[in-house]
């Protein structure tokens, strides 16, 4: 037994007193997962990082419907399996344009002695960003309820996803109570962040948690789920950085995801920024009375092709009630003007995104809806208010997507859409969707401080659309039609929101004169040239502010910062800079500038930098700066 025990131990297999220990490291050695087999066939997962067990013992496996759990006594290891992965992907778009795929894997394969045909396999990953596990059922199982458990090893200080709301935390461990949504971002330490949620949802329930006050720990909470012949549950995952900025730079949640299928050519897809018709509705200027018709649509094309941005998005009622049952989807209403606008827009090189309500995608034949748009030439739909529990809107989220794919249609989801778990890799035409609260929808909750903690939190799931770059600040009630409130923001930080919220598709809500009224600022809109070459966030703290870096698709370097309601002074290290000299324009807050009564004020200057250069940036209360950097920035 000595030598047998002496073998496992150079395989990453330890054997103690009652328990056998199966562990896996990330490359680079700083994160383990150990996963433990008692004597009595119990399993449970520990996770340490730096050598700091974070998470304690954790159950794993499942219960049936009897109530008996497994794997448990009678349950042995049939086999260990390890592999190590050491390659890249090049994603269509993303936060970068080369996303290193390095990881060891283990896979463990449990049977039960009194009854061969019952089994579970346990694979396990462990890379430089984080672990990951999922569960396999090699026969049917029938129905069982999954018993993954979060242990941690203390107290630490959490912020969850809260629908359409302000984020729930910082709130302690203990002092959870109930369900609560991811991602679960967590602080363990000043130089530990994690972050809880799950990849390739490829059935069942999205992610929900459950804790009771006075615990640190947590439970899968999700319906039970049916273990036929080759399920594979959605990977656990786990992310670990030194800064909250570690995760929300990662790309670890598509990783887990497979590559795209055979059957799919997706080089059409092309992400980039977007007009939208909703919020401009009501707007006037100069005598011009901005309206959800063809005539304004016109003029947001032409000033699209103008900014060299990518599309128009047309929102609800164009083919008639988004919620009235009659509203046929593809001849109602303005469908022809929608046609006619599509045509105009191809001339432009301009894109034409369509809404569907969820009605019409149910009385009418969805399929054929969709594919009549890809006929017409839309690139993509916009797609609102799915009913259904959390499981049916799973599977019908992936059949509209795939549909979508077929007729080569870009799709953002709304309206309380499943949560994103790295489906992008899979599906590129999935650009984003409405995974937060959309800041014109909730001026009672969305607050300076809500965008500097939801990047943090909702950010790290996936691609999200939140509407930001509202120009038009000025103090009273705007004409709009649908939302007439005040945005409680600054024009700097309006621009600056648009860079660090990471879309597919960066959907831009006011009308051209109002972003006309600030050159340098729509310098920087137009600069965000995707896809991203890189991405990374410079610095950082969940709930107080966020300086991010994206590198455009011409090699344009740029960075914007965001606060919560308090001023700071920002160091901005230009580390990410080639060699060389290079142009910098930066846009800052102006004097006395205030996101509640001082909105509109900016600062534009001008400066030679190197890569050597540490910038001091002022932000407002509630405000923001915008960066752009090039080897020469044109006016």
């Amino acid at each position: 037994m000595r030598k047998l025990c002496l073998l496992f131990l150079l395989i990453g297999t330890y054997c103690y007193a009652g328990e056998r220990k199966y562990t896996v490291d990330s490359p680079d050695g700083k994160i383990q997962l150990a996963i433990i087999q008692t004597d009595a066939g119990e399993l449970t997962y520990q996770l340490s990082v730096k050598r700091k067990q974070v998470i304690d013992a954790s159950a794993l496996g499942f219960k049936t419907e009897d109530g008996l759990t497994f794997p448990f006594r009678g349950w042995k290891m049939g086999k260990v399996t390890r592999n190590k992965v050491n390659s890249v992907w090049k994603p269509l778009w993303g936060k970068r344009a080369v996303v290193p795929d390095k990881y060891n894997e283990m896979k463990l394969s449990f049977v039960n002695e009194a009854k061969s045909s019952d089994a579970l396999e346990v694979v396990a990953r462990a890379y430089n960003e984080g672990v990951a596990f999922r569960y396999v059922s090699p026969q049917d199982a029938g129905s069982a309820l999954e018993l993954t458990t979060f242990n941690f090893a203390g107290d630490y200080t959490a912020w969850f996803y809260n629908g359409e709301r302000h984020n729930i935390g910082p709130e302690r461990l203990t002092e959870t109570d109930g369900e609560r949504l991811p991602v679960m971002t967590v602080k363990a330490a000043d130089d530990l962040y994690l972050a809880v949620h799950e990849a390739c949802l490829d059935e069942g329930e999205p992610l929900k948690l459950k804790s009771e006050k006075g615990q640190c720990l947590f439970s899968v909470s999700v319906k039970p789920h049916l273990l036929h012949a080759g399920y594979q549950s959605a990977w656990r995952v786990v992310l670990c950085g030194n800064r909250p900025g570690d995760l929300v730079d990662s790309h670890l949640l598509e990783l887990l995801n497979p590559e795209p299928s055979g059957d799919y050519d997706f080089s059409w897809v092309k992400p980039g920024v977007a007009l939208w018709d909703w919020r401009i509705n009501g707007a006037q200027w100069e005598g011009f009375h901005y309206t959800m018709s063809y005539p304004s649509w016109e003029r947001m094309v032409d000033f699209a092709a103008e900014q060299g941005f990518a599309y128009l998005v047309l929102d609800a009622n164009w083919y008639g009630p988004e919620f009235e049952q009659g509203s046929d989807p593809v001849k109602g209403d303005k469908a022809r003007d929608v046609r006619k606008l599509i045509q105009y827009g191809k001339q432009k090189g301009v894109g034409i995104w369509l809404y569907l309500n969820d009605v019409g995608g149910r009385n009418y034949p969805l399929e054929e809806t969709l594919k009549q748009y890809g006929a017409w030439g839309a690139a993509g739909v916009k797609y609102g208010f799915m009913a259904g529990d959390g499981e049916e809107k799973n599977t019908r989220t992936k059949s509209i997507t795939e549909m979508c794919a077929r007729y080569k249609l870009l799709v953002d989801f709304h309206d309380y859409p499943v949560h994103p778990y790295g489906q992008m890799r899979t599906w590129p035409n999935a650009v984003t969707r409405e995974y937060c609260k959309a800041q014109l929808d909730g001026h009672e909750i969305f607050y300076p401080k809500t965008f500097v903690t939801s990047v943090f939190v909702n950010m790290i799931a996936g691609p999200i659309d939140m509407n930001n770059g509202m120009f038009d600040l000025r103090q009273g009630k705007t004409t709009r039609s649908d939302n007439n409130q005040e945005v409680p923001s600054t024009v700097v930080s309006e621009a600056a929101r648009t860079l660090i919220t990471f879309s597919g598709a960066t959907i831009i809500p006011d009308i051209p004169e109002y972003y006309r009224k600030y050159p340098a600022l729509l310098r920087f809109l137009s600069a965000q040239k995707m896809p991203w070459l890189e991405s990374k966030t410079l610095d950082g703290e969940i709930g107080e502010y966020i300086v991010m870096m994206r590198q455009a698709e011409d090699g344009v370097f740029l960075v914007g910062a965001a606060t919560n309601e308090e001023s700071r002074t920002l160091r901005v290290r230009l580390s990410f800079l080639g060699k060389g000299d290079y142009e910098a324009e930066i846009v800052e807050d102006g004097e006395n500038a205030h996101y509640l009564s001082n909105r509109e004020t900016i600062k534009v200057s001008k400066k030679k930098v190197t890569r050597n250069e540490v910038l001091n940036i002022k932000l407002a209360p509630g405000g923001g700066a915008c960066i752009r950097i090039g080897k020469e920035i044109k006016q």
